[in-house]
């Protein structure tokens, strides 16, 4: 199965059903559920949401869409058996919204070993201007680097030593349309720059799922096996042609380099 060479993973009917039940899910769930699964940019500005958590725990359509739905296939298919739907989460980068700091998803989950996907839907046009996702070729592929707080709210931790010389020699900004979902292994080093734009948001979905099974424990600060499993094989070997073709909307990006 070409992964790269079909159209939007999500075509222009299904988004058009995901954004009505994103708009009824601010409109209607969002004052009724508990702002430890809110974040904003200002407390007092209810406009200013940057951050919703664990959506389907609070509506049944996000529920399901998360369980059972493509993305949850598309884990199964790339870490090559069952999986554990574990985080859903809506992102907002409102116009002036800060930036994300470069992280590795891995750290926060603390598996071991690190066998976990983030599938990221873009819901609008995501590029430099607003705030794209930016992510460096190859870093999953090396321990996962040492992580510290930082100063955003919904995103606590960092890489302290970000950047280093090779990150900025490899980092790429990865710009998406409505519908394209974007693949990151949970040891892929990923931010986004701050939105620039005055009057456009960046709207984006986060679906995360682990390898069923795996255990909570070390992330692999000292170094992981060398002996890299095929799980990441899989997911590299689908994807070596991503850069080549991103500007053809494919119908997954998985963003790792092929070894």
């Amino acid at each position: 199965m070409d992964l790269q060479s079909s159209p939007q993973f999500f075509n222009q009917a299904e988004m058009s059903q995901l954004l009505s039940n994103v708009e009824r899910f601010l409109a209607d769930v969002v004052p009724k559920i508990s702002t430890d699964h809110l974040f904003y940019e200002d407390k007092e500005d209810p406009t200013s949401l940057k951050q919703i958590q664990q959506m389907g725990e609070h509506d049944e359509w996000f529920a399901m869409l998360f369980n059972d739905g493509p993305f949850c296939r598309v884990a199964e298919e790339l870490l090559e058996g069952p999986v554990v739907p574990k985080f859903m989460q809506c992102f907002n980068k409102p116009p002036g919204g800060s930036a994300t700091p470069p992280h590795q998803d891995g750290f926060y989950f603390m598996l071991n070993p690190c066998e976990a996907v983030t599938t990221w839907l873009a819901l609008e046009d995501a590029d430099e201007e607003n705030g794209c996702v930016r992510y460096v070729p190859g870093s999953h592929l090396r321990p996962m680097r040492e992580h510290g707080r930082t100063k955003t709210l919904g995103f606590s931790q960092g890489i302290v030593d970000y950047p280093t010389p090779d990150d900025l020699s490899k980092e790429v900004a990865m710009q998406a349309a409505p519908g394209d979902l974007v693949v990151l292994h949970a040891k892929t080093i990923h931010r986004a720059d701050a939105n620039r734009s005055t009057v456009r948001t960046r709207k984006a979905m986060g679906f995360i799922y682990y390898s069923e099974g795996k255990r909570r424990g070390s992330c692999g600060l000292s170094g992981e096996s060398s002996a890299r499993n095929e799980v990441t094989r899989k997911a590299i070997a689908a994807t070596a042609k991503t850069l080549e073709q991103s500007s053809n909307r494919s119908r997954l990006s998985l963003q790792a380099d092929p070894l």
